[in-house]
């Protein structure tokens, strides 16, 4: 944690998710791990009695009224669990984004409010099997009939499809309208026919119940439209923000915590002679560590305040987008110096770092990959510096032969 960032408020919050961090029980990770539990209810509903479920959120609604910028610092800290906990923990702040934005004050009282109190639970139904980065593309159809819509389609990946009582749905409404405003998102209830095909056998981030949807002539009412009918693009690029930004802050915990077990280590463990921190193989390699967790914590802490200030903007999703791949990438290398620092009991169950490393290499995947981050940040940036009005000193004309323009070819 960056000390710059914190007050007094602030650290209480912090403090007080820590408290509830340490009372989840080891057994939990391990049954979770071994794909004993499906689905923590009981996790989950701890964290609603402790007041701690989208924080961001209205008190009317149960929320504590809070910014990014304190939520961030409770997302760190659960983050220490590892990522399915962490991810089962965001997903009231996820879906919580949709309804208490976009929705309308009878979905706030019939589906925030229970979210928070943890008395129903949640899960997003983005990805499909033919399109994953390709969102717009997707081919679940709503097709409106009265005053409902009948869903058919199907989505995968879905994280907590055994657990969750409603679903955050995309569908196309308008196969001729553009990509943009072909989609609306509905809050579909599973017992209006959702059914689980498949659970999935995940490398790491297991015990959250991901699994593939199918949508069967599902009746939705019309009310559960939230927003308008069209408004799909809309809520997407709005949502990518608590998407992103809970992956970033989670991924920082896990690697702060890694990284001291890595410390303590080679304070302890001796060759040749000579504790290993004393090698500057393995004491480099923390110090690359520390670099990468403070530069990324920086650049995570600087996101929140800017959707703070600004809310969603051209320049809010590119920050956003560089925290989520900074601090997805940076957890991947710091566990991976953490484990050979540890060297080969590293690579065993001894310690929580394989566990943690399989965990890991999901969080450059979902929520957008990588490669979908760098598409947003270039395209933002060019969008910025192309459109620049503000009277800045030319630095292009800052050569000795600057003035040489027949020397300037681009075609």
């Amino acid at each position: 944690m960056l000390d710059i960032y914190m007050d007094s408020k602030k650290t209480a919050l912090m403090n007080e998710t820590r408290d509830f961090v340490k009372s989840v029980p080891k057994k939990l990770l391990m049954d979770m791990d071994d794909n004993k539990v499906v689905y923590p209810t009981d996790y989950v509903r701890d964290a609603a009695k402790r007041h701690l479920l989208g924080l961001r959120f209205s008190p009317e609604f149960g929320g504590r009224g809070l910014k990014w910028e304190d939520e961030i610092i409770a997302l760190e800290e659960v983050g220490v669990l590892g990522t399915s906990l962490a991810c089962l923990y965001s997903l009231v702040s996820i879906v919580g984004e949709a309804i208490q934005t976009f929705g309308s004050d009878a979905q706030r009282k019939k589906y925030l409010k229970p979210l928070l109190e943890g008395k129903i639970f949640c899960a997003e139904a983005l990805t499909e099997p033919r399109g994953g980065s390709d969102f717009f593309g997707a081919t679940t159809t709503a097709k409106k009939e009265g005053d409902h819509y009948i869903l058919n389609g199907q989505k995968r990946f879905v994280v907590g499809a055994e657990g969750a009582d409603i679903f955050l749905v995309y569908a196309k409404t308008d196969e001729k309208a553009k990509p943009q405003t072909s989609l609306s998102v509905f809050v579909v209830e599973r017992d209006m026919g959702v059914e689980v095909k498949h659970v999935y056998g995940l490398l790491g981030t297991r015990g959250g119940g991901a699994g593939r949807i199918v949508f069967k002539n599902v009746k939705v009412p019309a009310e559960n439209v939230i927003g308008a009918e069209g408004a799909g693009g809309l809520i997407f690029n709005q949502m990518m923000i608590p998407e992103r930004m809970t992956s970033a802050a989670g991924a920082l915990g896990g690697a702060r915590e890694l990284l001291k077990i890595a410390a303590r280590y080679s304070d302890r463990r001796k060759a040749f002679g000579q504790k290993i921190r004393s090698f500057q193989a393995v004491s480099f390699k923390v110090a690359d560590s520390i670099m990468d967790l403070d530069s990324a914590a920086a650049l995570v802490h600087a996101a929140a305040r800017s959707v703070d200030e600004y809310g969603s903007t051209g320049m809010t999703r590119r920050i956003v987008s560089e925290a989520k791949r900074a601090a997805t990438e940076m957890a991947w290398r710091v566990t991976n110096n953490v484990m050979q620092i540890l060297g080969g009991i590293g690579y065993t169950n001894i310690y929580p770092v394989e566990r943690a490393l399989r965990d890991a290499r999901l969080a450059m995947i979902w929520t957008g990959t990588s490669e979908i981050m760098n598409l947003i940040i270039q395209h933002e940036y060019y969008k910025e510096v192309l459109g620049e009005k503000t009277a800045i000193r030319n630095l292009e004309a800052d050569a000795p032969e600057s003035d040489k323009e027949e020397e300037k070819i681009y075609e």
